[in-house]
């Protein structure tokens, strides 16, 4: 017997896959700050527990495979909030924003077509592609430029008859870039001119900082027609673990057709479509006192890296990621390092590597991804444990 090509093609997590050193260096004792991993450390406001216990049923039985339409028309009252004008019937409830992505790539290309995707990307764009036969090729940025999107002309130079769609995510997981106006509407100019569909992910929404906004690519009213937007509750309420998501499109044909794959999954989970129905009642003062916690944090880790010489990066304005190249050889052996041979006072730190957010041979192989997850006193340790770390590390580079 033998697996099948997708299976053994399938690409593994970069945020995952150093985790049995991690578990070896725990069992030895020693203490692992974790910032490979975009797991809030903010609680789950009660209200999500509230809601599944008011409506709590007999039976927990299958719900519309879109949704219930009392979730739909609460996502439907947050999207307005941001000058999104979609209706319920615009909507499908997702099991996480990962379903909303797969539905996404599915209803726009088949196996053997091409996806344009912003490079470095959210690493699991990849797995999906690759279970969908589906091919990505990246259109790349770079950390001297704080990973802004490149020029219209970067994107038609791989642009082929193959070609789909385009994805990308804003703010962005994993640079923490938020792309303003211009840079979306780059995007927007090629979308038309080659006739694509875009897939926007906007998961990190309300976490901007610096007077940033996060635009969405629906208030694009033009294009609308092209727009499928993938958005999650999970990071947005730290309610990773709940698997509620969002697939958003304007687009009739494209909807029924999600609504094909919806329906042969069944539903997502009762329960937790009425906990979120209560975390959409959170409003705006609910997300000011998590956004400037997550600034805070922003600014403890920019600061304690800036004191890494030779590292490479701009100050990151959402999301809750920094990327950044560092004055080293490979970030996997050097995470490796951290974790089997390196600790200061019994601690040591865990970044991902970011080569598993590019696709390009030989990318992002010196550069890394820290998810500020924890609070600032730990998140200010972890990185001065870091920051020996390189220190330590380079001495034994060749």
């Amino acid at each position: 017997m033998q697996l099948s090509q997708r299976a053994v093609e399938a690409p593994a997590s970069p945020i995952r896959r150093l985790i049995p050193y991690a578990e070896e260096a725990t069992q030895k004792g020693k203490k692992i700050y974790y910032l490979n991993i975009g797991q809030p450390d903010i609680p789950t406001p009660g209200v999500y527990f509230e809601y599944a216990e008011r409506y709590k049923p007999s039976v927990i039985a299958y719900t519309h495979s879109a949704g219930l339409p009392e979730l739909r028309e609460a996502f439907a009252r947050y999207y307005e909030r941001f000058g999104i004008q979609v209706s319920p019937s615009h909507i499908i409830v997702t099991n996480g924003g990962s379903e909303a992505v797969i539905f996404a790539m599915s209803v726009v290309a088949d196996p053997e077509d091409e996806i344009v995707v912003l490079e470095p990307f959210y690493a699991n764009y990849a797995g999906f592609a690759s279970q969908l036969g589906i091919r990505l090729v990246p259109v790349r940025t770079y950390p001297e430029y704080g990973y802004a999107v490149p020029k219209k002309e970067k994107f038609l130079e791989v642009i082929g008859p193959k070609t789909k769609a385009i994805i990308f995510s804003n703010p962005s997981n994993p640079t923490g870039a938020v792309y303003d106006e211009q840079q979306l509407r780059t995007i927007a100019d090629v979308a038309i001119e080659k006739d694509l569909f875009i897939i926007s992910d906007e998961v990190y929404r309300e976490f901007v900082f610096d007077g940033y906004r996060a635009i969405s690519m629906l208030t694009f009213e033009e294009i609308s027609n092209r727009i499928i937007v993938v958005d999650s509750i999970s990071k947005r309420y730290s309610a990773c673990g709940a698997r509620i998501g969002t697939f958003v499109t304007k687009n009739k044909d494209l909807y029924a057709a999600a609504m094909k794959f919806a329906q042969a999954r069944l539903c997502p989970s009762m329960m937790s479509q009425y906990g979120t129905i209560g975390l959409l009642t959170l409003d705006e003062n609910y997300f000011q006192q998590i956004r400037l916690e997550y600034q805070a944090r922003r600014d403890v880790v920019y600061e304690e890296l800036s004191k890494i010489e030779g590292a490479v990066f701009k100050k990151p304005h959402g999301a809750f990621y920094i990327a950044a190249k560092l004055p080293i050889d490979n970030t996997e052996n050097f995470v490796k390092f951290m974790l089997t041979e390196f600790e200061v006072d019994g601690k040591t730190t865990m970044v991902a590597p970011l080569d598993g957010f590019y696709i390009t041979p030989g990318a992002g192989i010196n550069e890394m991804r820290i998810a500020y997850v924890l609070d600032r006193e730990k998140l200010r340790d972890a990185v001065r444990i870091l920051n020996l770390g390189i220190e330590a590390y380079r001495k034994k580079m060749p």
